[in-house]
């Protein structure tokens, strides 16, 4: 009887930014089978109320292109597990995910740089795409 290694048991939640569900159509990568190989372990995609809302706004009132890649994205965030947002907290879809993942203490995948280093400044793991080919964690997982 081998030992498994000891991450193998727990589920590791992953928070998607809206625009985690982009890099499919824009840099040609699958992000879900990505994660698993980069992470090798369980994962659990999380994307939160107000990042289904973002893409939903994208989806009926974006540019026409804009509309077509939104509602392929909300196809993809269908493997995601949606988490309902309390009112309480307030601000924009990136706020909420920085509060989220600072409470959870879970990577996040994005691509805006912004959030990239708002999460960094609370040492929140990152998940982006790297040189347009790959995705790359910046922090400790």
């Amino acid at each position: 009887m081998t030992a498994e290694p000891k991450h193998a048991e727990k589920t590791l939640k992953i928070i998607m930014d809206a625009n985690a569900f982009f890099i499919p159509f824009q840099f040609k990568i699958d992000v879900f089978e990505e994660l698993e190989k980069l992470l090798e372990r369980k994962l659990e995609f999380i994307l939160l109320s107000p990042v289904h809302m973002e893409l939903e706004k994208l989806r009926d009132s974006g540019s026409p292109k804009m509309q077509k890649n939104a509602s392929q994205a909300l196809k993809l965030a269908e493997k995601c597990v949606l988490v309902k947002i309390d009112k309480q907290i307030d601000g924009s879809p990136d706020d909420i995910i920085l509060e989220i993942a600072s409470q959870w203490q879970c990577p996040v995948l994005t691509n805006d740089s912004q959030l990239r280093k708002r999460l960094r400044d609370i040492n929140v793991p990152v998940i982006y795409v790297r040189q347009k080919s790959r995705l790359e964690i910046d922090g400790k997982i």
